[in-house]
């Protein structure tokens, strides 16, 4: 299974999606999901990575009420 994450290129988002991309392709950490493969299609950008169950990191943190040692925790991973 894999994830897609479709990134538009417009205005600033273009450099927030190659910061993106470089962090995964460079990074091989067991708390980072891997990049495997990126396409251009059109002016959006669609990420092809590992698929995680569980959601995403805004999911829980908005989800989620943590305590500070918990937050220190995930923000240091």
């Amino acid at each position: 299974q894999v994830a897609i994450k479709k990134m538009s290129l417009r205005g600033q988002n273009g450099e927030r999606a190659v910061n993106e991309i470089l962090v995964l392709k460079d990074k091989k950490n067991p708390n980072i999901v891997s990049s495997l493969d990126s396409f251009l299609v059109d002016e959006d950008l669609w990420l092809v990575m590992e698929y995680m169950d569980g959601g995403t990191l805004q999911d829980l943190v908005r989800q989620t009420r943590m305590a500070e040692g918990e937050m220190a925790a995930v923000s240091r991973e």
